[in-house]
């Protein structure tokens, strides 16, 4: 068997990657996972980047470990679903960033559960991104707690509807500070036993909103350090280094938290980003942003913090990915990561105890869109083919696939073994229902997002996430969900729908196997959009409204799969509504 086919044998065999025991002290450590969200590598002054200042995050690296060589997936979903299994995004089933490609299978195993098992209080505050029924929800994958967002893409960041453990309501002020309190408030409810909390901020994901606190700084700041880019939008890259500088706050306000409760000395802090920058910007001259698998759109800082067990000032070059956290905090805290799946990370324990650890070269994948780069310790294998020694050549100019065939066969190698295993556990298309009436829960989320429609309905925007239909006004227009009942039972029906005067009046039907229901749109509702006003920078996404509630009515359920269908029986206005969502509520 040649190196490459053992290496690869070794992380894709069944046998499971075990957290190696330690004689750390019994008590265990609290965790605390930030995220953020489109942030890139080159958006931190700790890296050099002189056209902002990060002095919390920067903190945070300097007291703890860096990670110089750690990647995730280039677009959010994936990046999250790889942290939480300690696997490769495809074998949970993550398809795509939305309409429910975005869903974690349910026989994944996610940190949450096993930490929960172990003791922990979990929460997770902000946007979690890896699906929104039960029992893709969060609240069904470990989290006891969640307030925020479960799909990709949010429309307004300041007081905006968000959910609370599956009920709507409505956020307090700017989203990321608003996570942050609710981050604080668990900490200080927790300080007394063992907590997992999981702060997956959504900034500085476009739209590119911020509070004047922040844009004031930035609204004419020059730019000193740009992308090389030609076409970067300034204006965008000062709203995003805005937010940057919110996020670094919040950090701030976390770290300060956990000294004034005296419990930093046995927490662990962990800092990286979701995929490359969001826009052209300063990435240290990497190639490549987000959805791309090059260097610039792949490559995240990883900064961990634990200041009993931890050094400070530790740099790591070995290359690490987001599939490694699982087992590494899994190993820091003496837990288990019982499973029987195969996890494709490694625990880094070792790289942040040993002086001289004994480390073997792997291959780490980087995949989306059909693209997959390769990358060890020394050399990337880009999409195309080309072979970069990234050590010397981290803009990726220099081609040497022809002057190192040995090296690059190796890679083909890799790369054939991984696609064929994305391909045997990947389907082609993704025909998983959305889940209603999981006897867990009380709640059921059915968004605009995850429909279908038929007729002359529009969807507000390209992108699903957030999105609403409008322009029904036909008889022949409708609604679709491809659904299962989990459990049969009545439910209480909620809409939530815009409508002017002139168009009240509508009789519309649900139906679902042999149920019906039917209301009468009868109360109008007619806000103007919404976004703009708060916006940095124009957005390509669709703006967003003050949705109105109204309930439809009872509905029962039948257990199994079927279409759900949401129609006009009547039509006396110009349109229908314009649609946002339909919550389920079991009575």
């Amino acid at each position: 068997m040649s190196t490459v086919r053992f290496i690869i044998f070794f992380f894709f065999s069944a046998c499971m990657t075990q957290c190696v025991e330690r004689s750390f002290d019994s008590q265990q450590p609290n965790v605390i996972i930030l995220l953020s969200d489109d942030q890139g590598w080159g958006d931190f002054s700790l890296h050099g980047n002189r056209n902002l200042e990060t002095p919390n995050i920067d903190q945070l690296a300097r007291e703890g470990a860096r990670f110089e060589n750690f990647y995730v997936a280039p677009v959010c979903s994936p990046t999250r679903a790889e942290m939480l299994t300690g696997r490769y995004h495809f074998r949970g089933g993550i398809s795509g960033t939305s309409a429910g490609a975005e869903r974690l299978d349910l026989d994944e195993r996610t940190l949450a559960d096993i930490f929960r098992q172990a003791g922990y209080a979990t929460a997770a505050y902000g946007k979690w991104h890896n699906g929104m029924q039960s029992p893709y929800h969060p609240n069904s994958r470990g989290f006891d707690d969640f307030y925020g967002f479960c799909s990709g893409h949010w429309g307004e960041y300041f007081d905006p509807m968000l959910e609370h453990n599956g009920a709507l309501v409505k956020g307090n002020g700017y989203v990321t500070n608003d996570f942050t309190d609710h981050g604080l408030t668990f900490i200080e409810q927790h300080k007394h036993q063992p907590f997992l909390l999981y702060l997956p901020f959504n900034t500085p994901h476009r739209p590119m909103q911020v509070p004047d606190r922040w844009w004031n700084k930035f609204q004419e700041k020059e730019i000193l350090m740009r992308s090389a880019v030609e076409d970067e939008d300034l204006d965008y890259t000062r709203a995003a280094l805005a937010m940057c500088e919110n996020i670094d706050w919040n950090v701030g306000r976390i770290l300060d938290k956990l000294r004034e409760l005296d419990i930093e000395e046995n927490t662990i802090v962990l800092y990286f980003n979701d995929n490359g920058p969001n826009a052209w910007r300063w990435n240290d001259g990497m190639k490549g942003k987000k959805g791309s698998t090059d260097e610039g759109g792949v490559r995240s800082p990883l900064f961990i913090k634990w200041p009993l067990k931890i050094k400070g000032e530790k740099r790591i070059k070995h290359v690490s990915a987001a599939i490694d956290l699982l087992p590494t905090l899994c190993e820091l805290a003496g837990v288990a990561p019982s499973s029987d799946k195969p996890l494709d990370g490694k625990s880094l324990a070792p790289l942040l105890f040993g002086e001289q650890p004994t480390w073997s070269d792997r291959y780490i994948f980087n995949q989306w869109n059909g693209n997959i780069s390769v990358r060890n310790q020394t050399y990337r294998m880009d999409a195309a083919g080309r072979l970069y020694n990234i050590e010397k050549d981290r803009g990726q100019v220099t081609d040497l696939s022809r002057k190192m065939p040995e090296i690059k066969r190796a890679f083909d190698e890799a790369l054939q073994l991984y696609t064929e295993e994305v391909k045997r556990e990947l389907p082609g298309e993704d025909l998983r229902p959305f889940p209603i009436g999981d006897p867990a829960v009380k709640y059921t989320q059915l968004p605009a997002r995850d429909a279908k429609s038929q007729g002359y309905i529009e969807r507000s925007s390209q992108f699903p996430n957030c999105s609403y239909f409008t322009n029904w006004t036909s008889l022949q227009d409708q609604i679709t969900w491809n659904v299962e009942v989990l459990q049969p039972g009545m439910f209480e029906v909620t809409l939530y729908y815009t409508c002017p005067t002139v168009d009240t009046g509508s009789i519309v039907e649900l139906s679902l196997g042999e149920s019906r229901l039917r209301s009468r749109i009868d109360i109008a509702h007619d806000p103007s959009l919404q976004g703009m006003e708060h916006d940095r920078v124009p957005r390509g996404n669709s703006y967003v409204k003050d949705w109105k509630s109204m309930v439809l009515g009872k509905f029962k359920l039948e257990e199994g799969p079927g279409q759900l269908v949401f129609r006009a029986l009547e039509v006396p206005g110009g349109s229908v509504m314009d649609f946002r969502l339909l919550m389920f509520e079991r009575i």
